[in-house]
């Protein structure tokens, strides 16, 4: 990786286009055992494993785009697509889920590992609530709205993995100062903010021109774009617990998106039972 006293932009972009890109121990796990099941092995098996981890995603549609067709007329999204044109055994051998993100941290770094492992957990949470919101206002794109909102922070979990030190000094600025925006934290350690790397290095990738955008924060007009946004918000802003003061705020947007009302958002993502529970 980047020496610490050459970290530039285009130095990252370089080092993570190149990379090995690591997995979650469970997907690991999880896929070895569907390997051994016969009778359930299949691409569609395959693909539900890796759409839960962003970083096995994003390792596999990389090297999608990396090893794509010159006739390929159209971008492929969905993991499921991908195995199936690749063949399920090339993509085991060709794509294999190593190493482990456990393993590339260390012992050293539990601290890092924990914020990985939650911030991948929370890119789930925004996955399923992008997806859910799309099939509500009858988006036939619902896919792939719910493939961008997995990948919308996936720089941040990359720079857990290889960048650890520097993460951790980001959280450490970001408790003293608790106004403290993620991005402007981020520039003053890195140089640069993370949207900045992650949009730089989805062309890099040459991920697909849908993807790019529906992950561009500044894209916020579109409708799509925007169901992306207030997944990933709600997700980020319910992980520090249902009473952050953002959330209201969060209601409303999500409320105005889907033409219902701030309460009703409230019992669709379970915010309601959460203060039940707390109360309780």
């Amino acid at each position: 990786m980047p020496q610490k006293n050459q970290r530039k932009l285009s130095d990252w972009i370089n080092f993570l286009t190149t990379a090995e890109i690591p997995v979650l121990k469970q997907t690991a796990r999880n896929l070895e055992i569907l390997k051994q099941d016969e009778n359930n092995l299949n691409a569609r098996s395959y693909a539900n494993i890796v759409k839960n981890d962003p970083l096995m995603t994003v390792k596999l549609m990389r090297y999608m785009q990396k090893h794509k067709h010159r006739c390929q007329e159209h971008d492929v999204l969905e993991a499921e697509q991908i195995v199936l044109m690749l063949g399920l055994e090339n993509t085991i051998r060709l794509i294999p889920a190593t190493p482990l993100v456990e393993d590339v941290l260390g012992k050293s770094n539990r601290s890092a590992l924990v914020y990985l492992l939650k911030t991948s957990h929370r890119a789930n949470l925004a996955a399923s609530y992008a997806f859910d919101w799309a099939v509500r206002l009858h988006d036939l794109h619902f896919a792939d709205i719910r493939l961008a909102a997995l990948l919308h922070d996936i720089a941040e979990i990359l720079m857990w993995c290889f960048a650890p030190g520097e993460m951790l000094e980001i959280k450490q600025l970001q408790k003293k100062d608790k106004t403290l925006r993620s991005a402007t934290a981020q520039e003053k350690i890195f140089g640069f903010p993370l949207n900045q790397l992650q949009h730089e290095l989805a062309i890099n990738w040459k991920l697909p021109e849908l993807l790019i955008t529906l992950m561009d924060d500044n894209s916020s007009k579109l409708q799509r774009v925007r169901n992306v946004i207030l997944a990933v918000n709600l997700a980020r802003h319910s992980a520090n617990g249902w009473d952050d003061a953002a959330l209201p705020d969060d209601y409303e947007e999500i409320a105005k998106l889907l033409h219902l009302q701030a309460g009703d958002i409230m019992t669709i993502v379970g915010a309601n039972k959460q203060h039940e529970n707390a109360e309780n």
